[in-house]
């Protein structure tokens, strides 16, 4: 099995993915194009991508394809329809970056408290601010407000209260009750999380229901002097808004992600928003840590192990939670060849689409249970014809779902 790793990969994961017996071709620099023509030239079942974007055209110029793995969390760099489409598996490794993610934001919010970015640069350019800069209000007793409550905000939830730090959060899933398991206070609204708290930290994947979450009104709803954290993605954020509220209200702005952030690992850019005073920045470093990108290349090794052993793909985001299937249909065999055949063949002439089927053995591989997922329910007749199909065929049964 072939396998195109087109992203930055530990050297000892490759090694590991050879003793697994797949042929691998690696090149971290692979973008657009050149993806699209590495992706004709290896014709790989398996793709690993980070940064990287995988659009339609490169689903289309392999045919081989079958699993793409984001290295990473999320999969907005992915076109998920589009591999749903023609049946490719799209993966991920959630959670496995979350302790990174959580351990930059947090490292925003001391600093902006302490000013030590502005301050650094004064001394790098020769200048001594003791006075000014030992202006600071730190952070005990202040309230953190956390929007998304994943596995990387419940990491910044644990860091806050170790520094004494209240915490009020919202998510579309959180409830009072876990809420008050999870030693936080609920909050009903996006809106609601601004009003309570000093420093707004955003942990939400970027979709259609997120895509400028953190919207006028929200910012509005924060204190003046307010610090607003993105670790997730620029999407999420109205950043004109943003401006406009560290001009006018003095909010301060710590962003690993932004909008117009550059595709490749170096280049210039315009300073945008990073040209306003009270405004820091990083270079969407976020999850990229040693300790972060080792258990991400473990994770994509056991999605790959398992893919190639018995076909199961974990973390896989683009199955159907429910198909169309309507009725089970259960067929008890000996375990011959073309047992199954005469009723596939059956209920193909029947016009009835099996949604899913599996086959389990039992001990002795004597006999088997085909358990087949229709899209409709087979009248009388075709159960009949289904029994009759083969001789090796022991009983059928039906049964709505």
């Amino acid at each position: 099995m072939r396998i195109l790793i087109a992203d930055k990969f530990p050297e000892t994961g490759l090694d590991r993915l050879r003793e697994m017996g797949l042929e691998v071709a690696s090149d971290p620099d692979l973008k657009e194009e050149a993806l699209a023509e590495a992706l004709r030239e290896h014709r790989p079942e398996i793709l690993v991508v980070r940064s990287t974007r995988v659009e339609a055209e490169h689903l289309d110029v392999s045919p081989d394809l079958a699993l793409v793995i984001r290295a990473g969390a999320g999969v907005n760099t992915i076109d998920v329809e589009g591999a749903a489409r023609r049946a490719i598996h799209v993966a991920n490794c959630p959670g496995k970056n979350s302790i990174a993610v959580a351990e930059l934001a947090f490292a925003h919010l001391l600093a902006m408290d302490r000013r030590l970015v502005d301050g650094a640069l004064d001394l790098r350019d020769g200048a001594w601010k003791k006075k000014e800069y030992a202006k600071a209000r730190g952070v005990y007793g202040t309230t953190l407000g956390l929007l998304g409550m994943g596995r990387i905000a419940r990491e910044m939830a644990h860091r806050a209260h170790a520094f004494g730090i209240e915490v009020v959060a919202w998510s579309r899933s959180l409830t009072p009750e876990k809420a008050e398991e999870l030693g936080v206070e609920h909050a009903a609204t996006p809106v609601e999380v601004a009003k309570r708290c000093d420093v707004l930290s955003v942990h939400v994947a970027l979709n259609d229901d997120t895509r400028q979450l953190v919207d006028a009104e929200v910012l509005a709803a924060l204190p003046e002097g307010a610090l607003v954290i993105n670790t997730s993605r620029g999407g999420v954020i109205d950043q004109a808004a943003l401006a406009r509220e560290v001009e006018t209200r003095g909010l301060r702005a710590a962003l690993d992600v932004f909008e117009g952030e550059p595709a490749g690992g170096e280049g210039s850019l315009d300073p945008g928003i990073f040209a306003l005073s009270g405004v820091q920045g990083s270079h969407h470093i976020g999850a990229s840590t040693a300790q972060a990108q080792e258990a991400v290349a473990a994770e994509v090794l056991r999605i790959v192990e398992s893919f190639t052993g018995d076909g199961h793909v974990p973390n896989c985001v683009n199955l159907a939670e429910k198909t169309p299937a309507t009725h089970l249909l259960v067929v008890r065999h000996r375990d011959r060849v073309g047992a199954l055949a005469g009723v596939l063949d059956v209920l193909r002439t029947a016009e009835i689409n099996v949604q899913e089927v599996d086959n389990i053995i039992f001990s002795g591989a004597e006999a088997a249970s085909a358990r087949l997922r229709l899209d409709r329910e087979p009248d009388d007749t075709v159960l009949d014809e289904v029994r009759a199909s083969s001789d090796h065929v022991l009983a059928v049964t039906l049964r709505a779902l």
